[in-house]
């Protein structure tokens, strides 16, 4: 079987830095945006565990987990290989 493709872990982490340290300072306490920023991080943080639950349940069922950077990766991962060039030397154009 194919291995499950799953984001890599360092996106939750690296979304939830930037709202926790860089977004909620911008925001600032007390503003309207305040509560949905942090239902926002709730939800991030809930998804990672539901994330890491599958996870578990991958491997308890011994099927094979693929972390994923880009969806490049998973581009690149079916494409078919291209056929290999025949050994001929290129034709030079005449002069």
């Amino acid at each position: 079987m194919d291995p499950i493709p799953l984001p890599s872990h360092i996106h939750y982490e690296l979304l939830l830095q930037l709202l926790e340290r860089q977004t909620m300072h911008a925001i600032g306490r007390k503003s309207p945006q305040q509560e949905q920023l942090h239902e926002l991080i709730v939800t991030l943080r809930k998804a990672f565990t539901q994330q890491k639950q599958l996870e578990e349940s991958c491997e308890r069922a011994s099927l094979p987990v693929d972390y994923r950077w880009s969806l490049n990766q998973a581009i690149a991962d079916q494409a078919p290989s291209a056929p290999a060039a025949p050994n001929s030397t290129p034709s030079q154009p005449s002069l």
